[in-house]
């Protein structure tokens, strides 16, 4: 057999180590080349996979009462996130997660999954230091900390549906909140970082541009009136078993808004995961019809026009009115007789009211209305705010007209209510109201002539002397209001069992800083009636709050 020719091999041999030969000094060249002529490439990838520019969170202002007290503060906090590229997505490392962060490990499974090309997904925001804390000490590579800031409410649900809240990144979504957010939220920073394999900072290189913190703001809320009306209305509705409810306290000479509640409410530091209406804020939002507290307008608009004095004397006989197809009475169908203007507003006579209104021409009242705030928003700059309704017809019929005079065919906001009030308590004067403290003094306008304004004053103080607001009355104090109890609308009419009943009332009368309007909304009970329901409230609302800011009785036989 014939030896097998081996002569080729050394060839074959040395042309591999030459090709072995050339690859290594072009990768050795290539080496020098990049280390001592083109260093600054090597430079560029090393610090694109560990120089980064990161975010400096911004502190967002504080909102605190007109006493400095806290409304709303932020504190630092950790946020856990991950990079899916970097994260070893063993049982191990997903179960460790699951258990600390309570969070089910299909989850994060799944959130793995969806962010498999990404390098940033959020694992769990806002989370106390000690989870923080627990979680880096697992030492998960790709699993990394966010600092941010996270808002926390101290009032809770007693304020939130004024200052309203933020969402998971900081910014407004309800409330003041909101409506404020370009003011609180300040502008974030910029740093240059070095940063391990791990994503872990190891050193700041320079401040790019440093954290801008927000502003703070001051509101003219009193956080102790705040909570007084606010446990004063949840007993109410509580009690009453009523669908809703709102409060507002103003100090008509400067129109700031002392104190403003509602019910339903929320705790804004644990928020329901569904909206079913706790969120809104009622007393700017919602609206209905008055009813009775509308009466005291159209007494004002019998005055305003010179035809009527208080003791100008009203034929309420024979305690019916017809206009038309539809008839007028007043309260349990009562014959009133004779009454004087001053006892129509008091006794609460549709009939009274009614004739005095026809008596005039539609646009005398209706002019009052809007020169008083009804239809129109209140200016608070609150989002959200209705303006309510006050409809003008080209022809009116007596009947429309007479209802408008107490208070249907128009409807309003609880914030509404008690600004108009305000222009009686303030001699005729109108001024703009506000959440905001008011460092100096505002201007006002002339919404009622100061002498019918003072007669409208000292005649609904009557009303809860002698009349329908008895229960509103405040030892030591001389308090002037009126009572109102409204059907409310449904699907086939106005329904006799469904009411929303209201006060609101003016303290001291000898000179007067406060007005309180109590609304509830369609409280069951036996008598829905405003003096039953709504009077009481604001008679502890009102007892509380003139004690808080230390305002003299003007009643000392009382």
């Amino acid at each position: 057999m014939k030896n097998k020719d081996t002569s080729f091999l050394p060839r074959r041999f040395w042309l591999v180590l030459a090709l072995l030969a050339i690859v290594v000094c072009a990768l050795v060249a290539r080496m020098v080349f990049l280390t001592v002529f083109d260093r600054s490439f090597l430079l560029h990838q090393g610090n694109a996979r560990s120089l980064r520019i990161v975010n400096i969170p911004a502190y967002r202002g504080m909102i605190a009462d007109r006493n400095d007290e806290p409304l709303a503060i932020s504190t630092l906090v950790d946020s856990i996130w991950i990079n899916p590229q970097d994260f070893p997505n063993t049982k191990q490392n997903v179960e460790g997660l699951s258990r600390l962060l309570n969070i089910p490990s299909r989850k994060i499974n799944k959130l793995i999954k969806r962010n498999a090309k990404r390098e940033f997904a959020y694992l769990k925001r806002s989370v106390n230091p000690e989870l923080a804390q627990s979680v880096q000490q697992l030492a998960i590579p790709g699993v990394y900390l966010k600092r941010e800031y996270k808002r926390y409410y101290p009032e809770g649900e007693v304020a939130s549906h004024v200052v309203g809240f933020t969402n998971i990144d900081d910014q407004g979504q309800e409330g003041l909140e909101l409506a404020y957010n370009n003011w609180l939220r300040g502008s974030l920073g910029k740093q240059k970082v070095l940063k391990d394999r791990y994503g872990h900072i190891v050193a700041v290189l320079a401040d790019i541009s440093a954290a801008k913190a927000g502003r703070n703001l001051t509101l003219s809320i009193d956080s102790r009136i705040q909570y007084l009306a606010y446990q004063t209305l949840k007993m109410t509705v509580q009690k009453y078993h009523a669908k809703s409810g709102s409060v507002v306290v103003l100090n008509p000479k400067t129109g700031e808004i002392l104190a403003m509640v509602n019910q339903p409410s929320f705790n804004p530091n644990k928020r329901p995961t569904h909206d079913y209406g706790q969120f809104r804020n009622r007393a700017v939002t919602d609206i209905f019809e008055p009813g009775s507290t509308a009466k005291a307008f159209s007494v004002a608009s019998a005055l305003d026009s010179g035809k009527y004095t208080p003791d100008t004397i009203i034929d309420t006989n024979p305690g019916r009115l017809k206009l038309g197809k539809n008839i007028v009475h007043d309260d349990k169908w009562e014959n009133n007789g004779k009454l004087t203007v001053t006892k129509v507003l008091q006794k609460s006579s549709n009939i009274g009211v009614a004739k005095m209104t026809l008596s005039l021409p539609p646009e005398h009242l209706l002019d009052l209305l809007s020169r008083v705030g009804f239809g129109q928003r209140t200016g608070s700059g609150f989002p959200g705010e209705s303006s309510g309704s006050l409809i003008y017809h080209d022809k009116w019929r007596p009947f429309v007209l007479a209802t408008l005079a107490f208070g249907y065919g128009i409807s309003m906001t609880s914030l509404q209510l008690a600004h108009a009030y305000g222009v009686i308590a303030y001699n005729g004067l109108k001024c703009p109201v506000t959440f905001l403290e008011r460092g100096k003094p505002v201007k006002c306008t002339q919404a009622i002539n100061s002498k019918t304004a003072q007669q409208m004053l000292a005649m609904l103080e009557t009303v809860v002397q002698g009349g329908t607001g008895l229960q509103a009355k405040v030892k030591g104090y001389r308090v002037a209001g009126k009572t109102g109890t409204a059907n409310v609308v449904g699907k086939y009419g106005y329904s006799k069992h469904r009411n929303v009943t209201s006060f609101v009332g003016i303290a001291p009368v000898s000179d007067p800083q406060l007005v309180v309007a109590v609304v509830v909304r369609e409280p069951k009970y036996k008598f829905p009636y405003g003096g039953v329901v709504a009077a009481p409230a604001f008679a502890t609302i009102m007892r509380g709050t003139l004690r808080i800011l230390d305002i003299a009785p003007d009643d000392v036989n009382n």
